[in-house]
């Protein structure tokens, strides 16, 4: 069983559209991995290791963030976890208490960072809203996706946002089951080649994939073509998305 949490139903979706469009959250509808990038950054320069280079850094990173995404699930809290043990292991000298501290921090403050809408979203969402039904299907720490979703100002536009551990084909199939979400009229759309566009795929939806210039590099993925290549759409722009819905 995989446990979702259904947060919101909002007053602008129109639950009679012919088609359901799902869309991704993160880095689909708002700037978020940029938030990220921006405390490793300030974490190689606070950690100045004398002879890894920033890449290696990185990969110590990505190994110790892969390795507890397990225990501590994917957002800003197990991120500051994953900096501090990241530090604990390559820091230079005598590590105090008041050290961790402060790189957790970079990792925690990403909570409390305002969300920037990437362009178009808001007017796009409005308009696909007057003919389609739309949704929200995002991964993470339920506070955490709650928390963003109502600083979003966005989430009216949606019928459902459902907020998962893990975006994988059987959730795909058991939403689509519990929605009435039908393969021919679904598409997931989304940033993520590894979350959002080859497990819907898998589970038979169609998928429309974005590229986002700042991805995190974990949910990088070949996108598997399905046979039929209707079922798969890769746009540029998120309104594009309006010259196909």
């Amino acid at each position: 069983m995989v446990a979702t949490t259904d947060i919101s139903v909002g007053s602008g979706a129109n639950e009679r559209g012919s088609l359901h469009l799902i869309f991704d959250a993160d880095d689909t509808l708002w700037e978020n991995n940029i938030y990220f990038e921006q405390a490793i950054a300030e974490f190689v320069a606070l950690l100045d290791h004398s002879t890894l280079t920033p890449p290696e850094v990185r990969a110590v990173l990505n190994r110790i963030e892969h390795a507890t995404i397990g225990a501590h699930g994917y957002g800003a809290a197990g991120f500051a976890h994953s900096l501090a043990e990241t530090f604990r292991e390559l820091a230079e000298g005598d590590v105090t208490d008041a050290d961790v501290e402060r790189v957790r921090a970079l990792g925690v403050r990403i909570l409390t960072q305002e969300k920037e809408i990437l362009p178009d979203v808001e007017t796009t969402l409005a308009e696909l809203g007057r003919r389609h039904t739309l949704a929200i299907l995002t991964k993470g720490n339920q506070e955490e996706q709650e928390l963003k979703v109502e600083r979003s100002g966005i989430a009216g536009y949606f019928a459902h946002i459902e907020i998962v551990a893990e975006k994988e084909t059987e959730v795909y199939r058991r939403l689509a089951d519990i929605h009435g979400w039908w393969p021919t009229t679904t598409w997931m759309i989304g940033n993520s080649s590894k979350s959002d566009i080859n497990p819907a795929l898998a589970a038979g939806l169609n998928a429309v994939y974005i590229p986002h210039h700042a991805t995190w590099s974990m949910e990088h993925q070949d996108i598997e073509t399905p046979n039929d290549a209707g079922r798969l759409v890769t746009i540029s722009r998120f309104s594009d998305l309006l010259g196909y819905f």
